[in-house]
């Protein structure tokens, strides 16, 4: 089952990932098809400023028994997140920004489902609103990280019933300010991206195998 935000993409350099996001890598590998369970590009805030490093897509909390809940933990809703033992801790201390360039989302067309790819501002960088964690059993440590999601806009409801939500810029430091606990404040940033900034169109069903992994994936069909 393809669940909200099961699919991203970032297909860009290093050294326009360190010039637009502030962030200094040491490595990065594109991908077209980025999964869950995967490793995926995620910035947290510090007290020296911007620190980027992989985070496990799929939130393992530090208190759970059986790791294996963060394959069902990939998206957090975002009404709720002040309210949800998994999370209510998270929105305090531990926000993160993961960082894409477009995303897919699937909508039924009678009894298939047809993949869209959702670019912003005509495939430029941006970043999801994320939450991470820290989970340790023995010499076994995973630092794991989920998407929040929201009401759809315009664009996305006909796609879908929710859509990720995508920070503005301007809101990026914000959110990942370690000083900020305050969670009505934190909340106002969890609301649909203008639907005037995004597009989408359909692409291959190669998409849903996450073996697949080129350039074909994200071109109109």
């Amino acid at each position: 089952m393809v669940k909200l935000c099961g699919r991203f993409t970032l297909d860009t350099s290093i050294e326009v990932l360190e010039s637009e996001l502030g962030i200094v890598l040491t490595e990065f590998q594109p991908s077209y098809n980025i999964a869950p369970t995967q490793q995926v590009l995620s910035i947290v805030g510090t007290n020296e400023g911007r620190k980027a490093g992989y985070l496990q897509w799929g939130l393992v909390p530090g208190w759970a028994k059986d790791p294996k809940i963060g394959s069902k933990m990939i998206n957090a809703r975002s009404e709720t997140v002040d309210e949800k033992p998994s999370f209510k801790r998270l929105l305090s201390r531990r926000r993160c920004l993961i960082v894409a360039d477009s995303f897919y989302e699937w909508k039924r067309e009678e009894k298939e489902k047809q993949p869209f790819r959702i670019t912003v501002n005509d495939g430029q960088l941006f970043t999801f609103a994320g939450l991470w964690d820290r989970w340790r059993s023995g010499d076994q440590e995973i630092v794991s990280c989920t998407i929040l999601t929201t009401k759809p806009n315009r664009l996305m409801e006909s796609i879908h019933d929710r859509m990720p939500v995508i920070l503005q810029d301007k809101d990026q430091d914000n959110w990942i300010d370690p000083t900020i606990d305050d969670k009505a404040f934190l909340k106002s940033f969890l609301s649909p991206l203008d639907d005037s900034l995004m597009k989408a169109y359909p692409v291959s069903k190669k998409v849903n195998n996450p073996r697949n992994n080129d350039q074909s994936l994200i071109e109109p069909i």
